[in-house]
């Protein structure tokens, strides 16, 4: 049971990472392979969308900070 535990928290790790390393556009593609089978596609999905909104949210407060001043 403690095994299948830390595989569903390393797998969700590695899919903040495959995500992260995405938004950066830097990941090797034999990397990018060898992650893919690691995670979970929801995972992945979940991840990239929170991702996604925390850099809009993050560039909207920017841009009112920036005008603000």
């Amino acid at each position: 049971m403690a095994v299948s535990d830390v595989q569903k928290k390393s797998s969700f790790l590695h899919s903040v990472k495959l995500v992260a390393w995405s938004f950066i556009g830097i990941r090797s593609n034999k990397g990018y392979r060898d992650d893919l089978a690691k995670v979970n596609p929801l995972h992945v999905v979940l991840v990239g969308i929170v991702g996604a909104l925390l850099l809009v949210v993050g560039l909207i407060s920017l841009a009112k900070w920036v005008v603000g001043s």
